[in-house]
């Protein structure tokens, strides 16, 4: 070690945190990520459209190892965490004695996941062949994100079923962060027991919801791995979920150089199920990684909010036994794990007798687990006491709560920054004077509602009218009338006070603050007043509320939640009316208030906020509010404004939101009911290294949301308003997914639409997925071939060509020119979940499937096989005429 000439002592104080402080720079270094220690890795950075988002390769280097976790996380792929390289030999290397090597290794780090000898660790510093342990990945990776990227990392973790970073220490500065902001955006569901009724389930953000927690920690060395007792206790049945990662996955040996005082965190939560369920509520349990005498810090706080502590170890030394001696009056718990024939078994027994009154146990709060122990049998013990203590009167804490007794301790909370704590007030002034959903909009958000129904509604009598011959000019005029007097009225209000604070928290020259007010507006919104159900005769579907609300979803179906699309939306209307007051001579040009909005929403989509292209409601396209958007975006992109518009169209329910934003990373809400009706857009960009070859500077993604019913019937103004909706999106498209139900035709209005755009000749380029509607592992109908979708259509859907076909008789599916077999494409996507929801894992044949499916659309848009790019310019004239 370095520093030797000034004596065993001093060298240790003081060259002990110079090597430390040097292991992280080595390892920032060695991913790559030193260059992203001043400029943080943003959301935007990892969601680039690159050459390697067509490639589904193992990394070479550690330098690939960040950004292959993090396209592999996008893509909530099971196998994330693997941190394998194929490295590429050297033309010298004897292979028999690397193996050798790697084998001695194995060895020597045998207990590395439960083993912290910190002065092994410091043996030699990484190198570029160095396998990296997954957990340093992690924190470098972290420790190198933005607020928002580490939010979404933390996400996909989640919806991983990984364990995810509650503390994340930094073996630099020794200024460990409580990841508070980071797990925010997180969201769980799970069923009652027993349940109140069929679909009985509760939704809340794991930052709010309260459960006892239990912590699981080592004490110098232990035998036994706690990472790989606690994913035993947390699987059920003969399923072993690998959500902690331990020492016999790969690279589980492999020494941790930075993560050691990391504490992660996991939930046990309900299916509802009794013959499923290992626990009947909620349960939280906390992982600290290293050894409590090293990282006293941690150990405190996991004292303060756990229920009970167990703690491995094979020997008390006289060091651990004072620090667990001060804990005397803890509220807190205490149970060993020990095997007793790896220590000192006397003097185990020794400080353990000591220890029993001080921290109120006895004898039943030992455990012994030796090589000959039950293993399932010892899992079952362990779980009866878990459940013992949860059923008893005990600590029940949320996120926040650990928060709180974190900053007691002096731990930084990443929540507490200066711009985020300003965004936080600002949307507690908005959410406060909000208590019913439905007045607000009412009295609040006045251009909405009836309003803009009668000005869209006239609308559109306008463009019927345009088109069909020669319809009466007296006519017309009353319409434009009309028309300019709803306008007028729109236009005669001002901004309601909450509006005028949102355009304020949107209008913040600090990019930071914009994205952080945004983000508290979305889950302020979905808790300050949800909205009161409405039975419906018309359908037994349970729909669920938006985002993060702790709601019952046993009710009668929802009505839209309020959401920050509707603020949008009431700036689009005052944007809309004033816009057509000038048009029409009626104000002029210099006397406009709102003209700078649509450039205030264009930021909000350049950050990666979906807008809303198609509003839900009036089913109708703010025609002036998307145009300037457009003319926006085009100043914006300047010479980079070549596109490509990718949509996605299907009847609620069938994963097409999933998909989207599993493919590429984007935010569109999901699950059905559970967000916004219209459909909306986000923008992509793709990287200039690869721009030249895919043919375009950005994707333009949109999502047809809940526009598609999928009623089967052919008549009435609802079919026809889908219908010339999905109409608009296709023929605004290069290329279409339409998602399907294994079960389901194809829906009347998206028939309606190919039927259409075939005359015109405007047909993108086109994929039909079907997506299974069950989990992976269960039994059920085997997808549908293709030869199925081509078949004869049935009855709505045979009516539907029958109104499109001019040359009389009814055509099959496989007869029309856009159903050519040859050049079709459909796909059998797997059932996202393996296992029963809320514990079960996402399917790796999903992820698998979506990246094949991402990789062909991608090489249609290289090939030009979809319709002919277009820039930004052309894109409004488009809109205008369709």
């Amino acid at each position: 070690m370095e520093g030797d000439d000034d004596g065993p002592n001093e060298a240790q104080d003081s060259d002990f945190p110079t090597v430390e402080r040097s292991r992280l720079q080595e390892m920032l270094s060695l991913l790559g990520l030193e260059t992203y220690q001043a400029q943080k890795l943003s959301l935007q950075d990892s969601l680039q459209i690159s050459s390697d988002s067509m490639k589904n390769w193992a990394p070479h280097a550690p330098k690939d190892l960040p950004w292959s976790f993090l396209r592999k996380l996008q893509a909530l792929n099971a196998e994330a965490r693997n941190t394998t390289m194929v490295l590429d030999a050297p033309p010298d290397a004897r292979p028999v004695e690397k193996e050798s090597q790697v084998e001695e290794e194995t060895i020597y780090w045998d207990t590395a996941d439960d083993i912290s000898a910190d002065i092994y660790s410091f043996s030699e510093l990484p190198t570029p062949d160095t396998p990296v342990n997954p957990l340093d990945l992690l924190c470098a990776l972290l420790l190198s994100s933005d607020s928002f990227l580490q939010q979404e990392i933390v996400l996909k973790m989640s919806l991983c079923q990984f364990a995810l970073p509650l503390v994340l220490p930094d073996p630099e500065n020794h200024y460990h962060t409580f990841l508070l902001w980071a797990m925010r955006g997180t969201v769980r569901t799970w069923g009652s027991q027993p349940p109140r009724a069929v679909g009985s389930f509760r939704e809340d953000s794991v930052v709010l919801s309260r459960a006892p927690a239990f912590a699981f920690v080592r004490m110098e060395v232990s035998s036994n791995s706690k990472s790989q007792l606690l994913n035993a206790v947390l699987s059920p049945g003969h399923r072993q979920r690998d959500c902690f990662w331990h020492r016999d996955l790969n690279l589980g040996t492999n020494p941790r150089e930075i993560a050691d005082g990391l504490v992660e965190i996991s939930w046990f939560l309900p299916s509802g199920r009794e013959d499923l369920d290992i626990f009947p509520e909620p349960v939280a349990f906390l992982n600290l990684r290293g050894d409590i005498g090293s990282h006293w810090l941690q150990f405190k706080l996991l004292t303060e909010i756990s229920s009970a502590v167990f703690i491995l170890t094979d020997n008390i030394s006289k060091k651990e036994y004072k620090l667990l001696y001060s804990m005397k009056g803890s509220a807190t718990k205490y149970y060993f794990i020990l095997s007793p024939y790896r220590g000192k078994r006397n003097t185990n027994l020794r400080f353990l007798n000591r220890l029993i009154p001080v921290l109120k146990m006895d004898h039943s709060h030992v455990l012994v687990k030796v090589s000959s122990t039950d293993s399932a049998g010892f899992v079952r013990r362990v779980r009866a006491i878990v459940a013992h203590v949860a059923r008893s009167p005990c600590r029940r804490v949320s996120v926040e709560d650990m928060a709180n007794a974190a900053r007691k301790l002096g731990l930084r909370v990443d929540e507490d920054c200066a711009e985020c704590q300003r965004a936080k007030g600002r949307m507690e002034q908005i959410t406060r004077k909000i208590k019913d959903s439905d007045a607000y909009r009412r009295d609040e958000l006045r251009l909405q509602g009836d309003p803009w129904r009668k000005a869209a509604q006239v609308e559109k009598e306008l463009c019927q009218v345009q088109w069909a011959g020669d319809p009466p000019e007296k006519y017309r005029a009353e319409l434009r009338h009309r028309l300019l007097e709803l306008r007028m009225q729109q236009n005669g209000h001002d901004p309601a006070w909450g509006l005028q604070e949102f355009i304020s928290g949107i209008s913040s020259p600090s990019l930071g603050e914009k994205q952080y007010f945004l983000r508290w507006m979305e889950w302020g919104l979905a808790r300050a007043a949800q909205p009161r159900p409405r039975p419906s005769p018309e359908t037994t579907l349970t729909l669920r509320p938006k985002h993060c609300g702790a709601v019952d979803f046993g009710e009668p179906l929802w009505p839209e939640p309020l959401g920050v699309e509707h603020f949008l939306r009431e700036m689009g209307q005052f944007y809309e009316a004033e816009s057509c007051l000038v048009e029409a001579g009626k104000l002029p040009a210099g006397q406009r208030r709102f003209a700078h909005f649509p450039g205030l929403a264009l930021e909000l989509l350049l950050r990666g906020l979906p807008l809303e292209l198609i509003d839900g409601n009036t089913l109708s396209t703010p025609l002036r509010w998307v145009t300037g958007l457009l003319k926006e975006l085009h100043v914006r992109l300047e010479r980079r404004s070549r596109l490509v518009v990718l949509s996605a169209l299907g009847v609620p329910g069938t994963g097409k939101s999933t998909l989207l934003n599993t493919m590429f990373g984007l935010r569109f809400a999901t699950g059905r009911g559970r967000g916004p009706r219209g459909a909306f857009m986000q923008l992509l960009t793709v990287a200039e290294s690869f721009s030249q070859d895919l043919g375009c500077d950005h994707i333009l993604v949109i999502d047809s949301g809940g526009l598609i019913g999928g009623v089967l019937t052919e008549a009435g103004e609802r079919f026809e308003q889908e219908a010339s909706l999905a109409t608009l999106i296709m023929g605004l498209s290069n290329v279409t997914v339409v998602s399907l139900a294994e079960t389901r035709d194809i829906p009347p209005a998206i028939l309606h639409a190919f039927l259409r755009l075939e005359k015109t000749g405007h047909m993108p380029n086109y994929q039909f997925v079907y997506q299974s509607l069950h989990d992976a592992s269960a039994p059920g109908s085997k997808p549908r071939e293709r030869k199925q979708l081509l078949d004869q259509p049935r009855d709505a859907s045979r009516a539907t060509v029958q109104m499109e076909d001019q040359g009389g008789g009814i055509r099959t599916l496989a007869g029309l020119a856009f159903c050519d077999p040859e050049k079709q494409h459909v796909w059998n996507i797997p059932g996202l979940w393996h296992g029963v929801p809320p514990m079960a894992a996402v399917s790796l044949g999903y992820s698998e499937a979506i990246f094949e499916l991402k990789r062909c659309l991608l090489e249609n848009i290289r090939n030009g096989l979809s319709n002919q790019n277009k820039n930004v310019q052309q894109l409004i004239e488009l809109v205008r005429r369709l």
